[in-house]
């Protein structure tokens, strides 16, 4: 333990800085002076301070300025006061170390693309911002007292009765305010169903889908098979032995098709063959352009179809909100694996969406956004018809992204240019699951919506200038 004190001004002032500045008189700004020595190191662990009378001569303060300021440091534990030992720096005091400096990220890297055309992200710019706060202002007004408590861990009734009516006018989805779960988006969905042990694998998934969600299922342990993709959506008449199947049926993920008819059909018939069970992600079903949207499947068989949607493309990935419609055999599972409360999705936000829908300003949005999106897929396809007559989009008019079929071989060179265009996007190579033995084909996945609406212009010129040529 050190036994040397600092006590004259000189050694105060040029080794300490004991600046006795800033607001809070001169008791305050002592203590701030020492607590930063501490902190710094400049007064190691054990150091011993000087006396009262020492201290309080050399800065020309009251004696009982320091003797207040040394027992506010020792009551916080910075410093330690024994009689006959004098004050000292608390052992444990220790110096604030300097965080390891980040490495600098590249110009271009800090400034990111100039053109973001990735798949996934609706138009934020289009966020219903007044809408939002009115519902969430007459939500948190009529809110009874129970929800600032613990929250129900199947969710509001409030919203799940709104989803209720919304999804059987919108979806034509069959069910009760008892069989629907809030969760906060899909993969949270999955992670409730498998990782909680509700569902078990293998599990079919369609031979091109999200990389994230089969991490997700590889993570609770669940061996996905791949089923192969046409013209017509995914081959159900390939499902083998498993038990569970994860379709995109209104609009495959991310090749654009909707599910043949015949199709829903026959998968309904799979799963009452063998008292098996139909996952539907329904990621952007409210948004089709050529018709009215395509009714979910669930509609078919309440009973064999769990059915999942999200806000996350309808309105905003930052609202972490999304449900599901359950089969009546795993609703008291699911309740179960989300514990006694909800540790998810904020029950303030479940209220302001109960009433965002209620008010009819959900489907006011839905209805501008639709309009917008429609008007995005138009001008990236006349945009191609005079640049690029050669690179054809495929699946229908729906959602929130196209993919570009490309000449073979060609897509990775693609992929290349357009990222030195400063284009963000995405190859269809990515979405392919390992194991698939579907032929590949090239393609770009655009995601029209992403762009506010300033800057899709710029961003299909930069688009069509990265194609290659026929």
């Amino acid at each position: 333990m050190a036994d040397s004190w600092v006590n004259s001004a000189e050694g105060i002032g040029a080794d300490l800085h004991l600046e006795l500045t800033g607001r809070g008189g001169r008791r305050a700004a002592l203590i701030r002076a020492l607590r930063e020595a501490v902190r710094s190191g400049r007064l190691a662990p054990g150091t011993r301070l000087p006396p009262y009378r020492s201290l309080a001569a050399d800065l020309g303060v009251a004696r009982n300025t320091v003797a207040d300021a040394y027992a506010e440091l020792v009551a916080e534990g910075w410093l330690t006061a024994r009689q006959g030992s004098g004050t000292r720096v608390a052992e444990r005091a220790e110096p604030l170390r300097p965080a390891a400096r980040l490495p600098k990220k590249s110009p271009a890297r800090a400034r990111g693309p100039r053109h973001d055309l990735t798949q996934g992200t609706p138009d934020i710019s289009g966020f219903p911002r007044a809408a939002w706060l009115a519902s969430y202002r007459r939500a948190l007004q009529q809110a009874p007292n129970e929800v600032f408590g613990p929250g129900d861990p199947a969710g509001r009734v409030e919203l799940r009765e709104a989803l209720t009516e919304y999804l059987a006018r919108a979806r034509g989805v069959r069910t009760e305010p008892g069989r629907v779960v809030i969760c906060s988006g899909f993969a949270h969905a999955l992670r409730l169903l498998f990782g909680g042990g509700v569902l078990r694998g293998p599990l079919a998934v369609e031979a091109y889908g999200l990389g994230f969600h089969r991490e997700v299922l590889a993570a609770a342990g669940v061996r996905t098979v791949p089923l192969p993709l046409d013209e017509h959506g995914a081959r159900v008449d390939r499902l083998g032995r498993e038990r569970a199947v994860l379709l995109t049926p209104a609009h495959q993920f991310p090749t654009g098709g909707p599910l043949h008819p015949a199709r829903r059909a026959a998968v309904i018939d799979w799963a009452r063959a063998r008292d098996g069970l139909v996952l539907e992600d329904d990621y952007d079903g409210e948004f089709r352009y050529d018709r009215k949207p395509v009714g979910a499947v669930q509609g078919l068989d309440p009973e064999r179809v769990l059915h999942i949607g999200s806000v996350s493309k309808s309105l905003s990935p930052a609202v972490r909100l999304g449900w599901m419609v359950l089969p009546e055999r795993y609703v008291d599972a699911v309740r179960a694996v989300k514990g006694d409360r909800e540790a998810w999705a904020s029950v303030l936000d479940q209220l302001c969406l109960a009433d965002f829908i209620t008010s009819g300003a959900y489907d006011r949005h839905v209805r501008r956004m639709r309009q917008r999106y429609r008007s995005r897929r138009d001008r990236l396809v006349t945009a191609l018809a005079e640049h690029a007559p050669h690179i054809e989009v495929t699946g229908v008019a729906a959602g929130l992204h196209a993919v570009l079929r490309l000449p073979p071989g060609t897509e990775a060179s693609a992929v290349k240019a357009a990222a030195w265009q400063g284009i963000a996007l995405d190859g269809l190579a990515a979405f392919r699951h390992p194991e698939t033995d579907m032929p590949a084909g090239d393609g770009l996945v655009v995601g029209y919506a992403t762009p506010s609406e300033h800057a899709y212009g710029p961003a299909l010129e930069a688009l069509c200038g990265a194609l290659p040529p026929p």
